[in-house]
């Protein structure tokens, strides 16, 4: 395996181990701390991850070639900090499951991204994962924002690479 093929699939752990952290930390609050309107991008946690959800879900689509398309927005929103820790589990694997699976040649082919009025473009796999892992850290950060606005300790989530000091929870995702 090349050394960004093994990157991509590290990344892809990472992903994991980082949402599943952050979803353990809104599985403790209250329904409506999950829901209560907050400064972002996206006004609520419960919005913020189900955003995370649903682009992982699209993306994923893109690079397994399923042709959904936009219509995966079409699923409703999911309510609760509990469904969403599972149903973005799901997705992780799913995620680890491609990257482990690719190989070099296919990091140039390119995938159809469906784009609405904006038409259907054509982007590499490579830089498709790129976009989704960089999408996750993003949103995350502001979910880790939003946790420190509930009295919660947000959870460390850059314990993963590093030998020292990391977090049992990464380790199960090595």
């Amino acid at each position: 395996m090349t050394a960004f093929l093994e990157h991509l699939s590290l990344m892809a752990r990472n992903n994991a181990y980082a949402n599943e952290r952050l979803h353990e930390a809104c599985c403790t609050l209250s329904q409506s701390a999950f829901e209560a309107e907050r400064t972002n991008f996206f006004p609520s946690l419960r919005e913020t991850l189900n955003h995370i959800w649903e682009v992982d879900r699209y993306y994923l689509d893109a690079l397994c070639e399923q042709g959904k398309g936009l219509t995966v927005y079409e699923t409703p929103h999911l309510e609760t900090a509990d469904e969403l820790k599972a149903a973005q589990a799901m997705e992780d694997q799913r995620l680890i499951r491609f990257c482990d699976g690719l190989k070099e040649s296919d990091l140039e082919r390119t995938v159809l991204h469906e784009r609405g009025a904006n038409g259907a473009h054509q982007e590499t796999i490579g830089a498709t994962l790129l976009h989704l892992f960089q999408h996750q850290v993003h949103h995350r950060g502001q979910v880790h924002a939003m946790l420190a606005g509930t009295g919660l300790k947000p959870p460390q989530l850059d314990d993963f690479f590093l030998e020292f000091g990391r977090h049992p929870v990464a380790e199960k995702h090595m």
